[in-house]
């Protein structure tokens, strides 16, 4: 919900994606989607379930409605996150902080916003700033730590309403030069500048 065509209308087969993330707007707390021609989604579905279930049934934990009202507030809630990374592309490129990739002028394919903030203490506290704005565990002090998967420590701020829910505010970094911030989401753009704003003048005040 990024662009004006999605992936199916440029040759894609099929399309698989989270409903914790874009499609689900900030409401489905856990499902996927599976979407593209009718011959191979009847191949995943028999896949996923049992051969002669398909999707006649399937795993819905009761959720259907949640799904169904995600879709319906999702493009909101994209419009809302790339509002925000404008947002915070602009105040970063105004405060002299580089690499900040997309810039606010440019042409967006996704919601993640990149910036270079130079040492350490910058990371932390931008983290710490997003994780005190967030709406849940606004109280948690977020610090590097390891992480599975990563080869360094990172620094998350994630006080996600659903705990994976990348259309909801977070921000994480790699303790390693060159000390880039990968940010994204923002259910609404009023929260998303709230926070973009606490967490710049958590590492202003810093410096």
């Amino acid at each position: 919900m990024v662009e004006d065509r999605e992936p199916g209308h440029v040759g894609a087969d099929v399309v698989v994606g989270s409903l914790m993330k874009n499609l689900g707007g900030g409401v489905a707390s856990t499902g996927g989607y599976v979407a593209g021609r009718s011959d191979l989604i009847h191949m995943v579905s028999e896949r996923l379930t049992a051969p002669g279930i398909g999707k006649d049934q399937g795993a819905n934990f009761n959720l259907n409605n949640s799904f169904f009202k995600g879709i319906f507030m999702a493009p909101n809630a994209v419009r809302s996150s790339l509002k925000t990374a404008v947002f915070s592309a602009y105040m970063l490129e105004k405060l002299g902080f580089k690499n900040v990739s997309p810039a606010y002028n440019e042409e967006r394919t996704d919601i993640i916003q990149t910036v270079e903030l130079g040492n350490t203490e910058n990371l932390v506290r931008f983290t710490q700033g997003i994780q005190a704005s967030s709406p849940i565990d606004s109280f948690v002090r977020v610090l590097p730590a390891p992480m599975p998967g990563y080869p360094f420590d990172e620094v998350m701020a994630a006080g996600s309403f659903t705990q994976g829910s990348t259309i909801e505010l977070s921000a994480d970094a790699p303790m390693v030069e060159p000390y880039t911030l990968y940010m994204q989401g923002g259910l609404t753009y009023e929260y998303g500048k709230l926070s973009i704003l606490l967490a710049l003048t958590k590492v202003l005040n810093g410096n």
